[in-house]
């Protein structure tokens, strides 16, 4: 049974650091890109940063360059997202996920659909 578990979520003041970790036991997704995603009351779950399957290739939306920074361990089959200068806005649950299928390049998903295997989500919340 393949899971993916996220921890590290937690309360923190504006302007704080967290260091999100995502195991994944069931199988390697060594070959696979990993990402992870965050969803807030109300809102649809959106992007924040996926690796490639090298962990070469990295890809952080717009809102996080600068402050978030994701990377991955094959050999832990673990990938980390650390997360700085948070703000209230960054509220949310956040998801780690593995895309659907193997690439053979390093090319990392953007896209919700392009993920098929995701942890239950870890809370992260900001205060001002």
């Amino acid at each position: 049974q393949v899971q993916l578990v996220e921890s590290g979520g937690g309360l923190v003041q504006a302007g704080g650091s967290l260091r999100l970790s995502c195991a994944a036991s069931g199988r390697t997704f060594s070959s696979y890109a990993l990402a992870w995603f965050r969803q807030a009351p109300g809102k649809e779950r959106e992007f924040v940063a996926a690796v490639g399957r090298n962990g070469g290739n990295t890809h952080h939306a717009d809102f996080v360059k600068g402050r978030f920074t994701i990377s991955r361990d094959s050999g832990k089959n673990t990938v980390l997202l650390q997360v700085n200068s948070l703000k209230p806005a960054d509220t949310a649950v956040y998801y780690c996920a593995a895309a659907s299928r193997s690439y053979l390049s390093d090319y990392v998903p953007l896209a919700v659909h392009e993920y098929a295997y995701w942890g239950q989500g870890t809370q992260v919340t900001v205060s001002s």
